[in-house]
């Protein structure tokens, strides 16, 4: 990588800090060349402090080190984004990120429907909801359910008509998330079975 300390005068470039599993971003540093070489080094991320005017290492005091997993660098060679894996908290106020946000796992809309599934759960006296009635229906009714589904897939899959095993295959995935709530579990602790497996 060639990157351009010398674009500001200050030979500091921005470092983008993200959980390289996460993808959430947990900060933002600045390092010059000197910063940069350390980091690669130790593997621990080394920024420039503009207000000490030194390097500093860090989790190097509190222990929260951010493990380097891989360093990229943009169209401009003038700013960094540096993927880690990170001990502990990010923030000095002791939150995962300095935007004071929990540093988990998302996954676009799914998560938005895993929530919207939970309140429905949480809220199962409302009258012209499906996923609050089959709450209320119980474990059997939803279990049931994705069984129904399943079958359908299989059906469909059979066929010609994508459109078809398409909508049956949305319909699985839906009342699996209903199922897992049911359950006491989110997508994301079969996703944590599913990395281990490929360990």
């Amino acid at each position: 990588m060639k990157i351009n300390f010398t674009k500001n005068q200050d030979g500091l470039v921005p470092a983008i800090i993200q959980d390289a599993t996460t993808n959430k971003v947990l900060m933002l540093g600045y390092m010059n060349e000197e910063a940069y070489q350390q980091t690669l080094a130790t593997q621990k991320v080394t920024f420039f402090s503009r207000s000490k005017q030194r390097l500093w290492t860090k989790g190097k005091e509190s222990g929260n080190f951010l493990t380097l997993i891989d360093l990229k660098i943009d169209c401009d060679n003038d700013t960094l984004l540096v993927q880690v894996a990170p001990q502990g908290s990010t923030c000095h106020t002791g939150s995962d990120t300095c935007w004071n946000a929990e540093n988990t796992e998302e996954y676009g809309f799914l998560s938005t429907l895993e929530t919207l599934i939970k309140d429905r759960k949480e809220n199962v006296n409302s009258e012209k909801s499906y996923v609050a009635s089959l709450f209320k229906e119980g474990i059997n009714k939803i279990a049931q359910k994705v069984g129904e589904e399943a079958v359908e897939v299989i059906i469909e899959a059979k066929d010609e008509n994508d459109a078809l095993f398409l909508n049956e295959s949305a319909d699985l995935l839906f009342h699996y998330l209903i199922l897992l709530q049911a359950k006491e579990f989110r997508l994301q602790d079969v996703i944590a079975i599913l990395k281990e497996r490929q360990k």
